[in-house]
């Protein structure tokens, strides 16, 4: 049951790529080019603030998800960086592919929260809404490198990015309790709700199809990293302190998320290598339908019996 739950959660991305596929050649390289632009600029930066202060965040709540939220992406980052020595020499697109290793689907994370007896979607809100500033500092930083800049462009590039804007002004709106107005939070969940289709759209028209079943050891390792090692973690970690309940299960399964498509967005947006980027997105989105439910009947058996 919760594999179809999984799987059903998954299908309208699978969709959305192949789709991608089938119309590539109708646009240009150019007009590719363009769309991942206006994603990266304007079109995810709103879902990703809308995402961030749609809900309220309670400080006591922060106070006991964040730090893990932190580690486990701090340990993506860490982990990921083994790819290194068998991913491309330019540092640009081994950063562009390395961000897979700790990026989340933040759409399945809902999803597959709810197949959970508990079912708490406001836990998994408050682990996105801790964990999206972050992941794009260690993205941006590591983009940013990659690009060669000096010191004072690098701290300039990753403190102008949208990705980072968007989401800590996100993350501070909903620390405050205010709501927008509806006038205004009307047309940014508009460009919100643009944003997740075209990229998977973008992914499927980018990505290398002929590599999408063929892990090599690189986008095997990243992949592995994101979706066994992080939820790995956190069961031995939960196991070993004698934690359990509705935070170790929602943790759990937010470690265990495949790989955001706004990756292959960051990726664009600094000019590293996008078939790259575009086929580890779907490469561990496919993955992840396999490896998901294993983990969300885990943490279950685990942690909410």
């Amino acid at each position: 049951m919760i594999f179809l739950v999984i799987l059903a959660g998954l299908l309208p991305s699978f969709l959305l790529v192949g789709l991608g596929g089938l119309v590539r050649r109708r646009l240009s390289e150019n007009a590719w080019q363009g769309l991942d632009r206006l994603n990266f600029e304007i079109l995810f930066p709103a879902l990703l603030f809308v995402a961030a202060s749609s809900r309220p965040i309670e400080l006591s709540t922060v106070a006991t998800i964040a730090p893990a939220v932190w580690a486990l992406l701090s340990c993506g980052l860490i982990a990921g960086y083994g790819a290194r020595r068998f991913g491309p020499e330019r540092f640009l697109d081994f950063a562009g592919a390395w961000q897979t290793a700790w990026r989340f689907n933040s759409a399945i994370g809902i999803i597959a929260v709810g197949a959970l007896s508990t079912s708490e979607p406001a836990l998994m809100a408050v682990a996105i809404g801790m964990a999206v500033p972050l992941a794009n500092v260690f993205a941006v930083s590591a983009l940013s490198r990659g690009g060669a800049l000096g010191p004072m462009a690098t701290v300039r590039k990753i403190a102008l990015n949208p990705f980072l804007l968007a989401s800590l002004s996100g993350v501070l709106l909903g620390l405050s309790g205010y709501r927008l107005p509806g006038v205004v939070l009307a047309p940014l969940t508009l460009l919100a709700d643009a944003a997740i289709p075209i990229a998977l759209i973008s992914v499927g028209a980018t990505m290398n199809w002929h590599a999408l079943a063929r892990l090599t050891r690189f986008s095997g390792t990243l992949c592995g990293v994101k979706l066994i090692l992080l939820p790995a973690l956190v069961v031995a970690v939960a196991l070993g302190l004698g934690a359990s309940g509705p935070q170790v299960a929602v943790l759990l399964v937010f470690a265990a998320l495949p790989t955001a498509s706004a990756a292959h967005v960051l990726a664009a947006g600094f000019g590293a290598d996008r078939e790259l980027s575009a086929t580890l997105v779907a490469q561990s989105t496919l993955l992840g339908a396999l490896t998901l439910p294993v983990w969300v009947t885990l943490a279950e058996m685990l942690f909410l019996r």
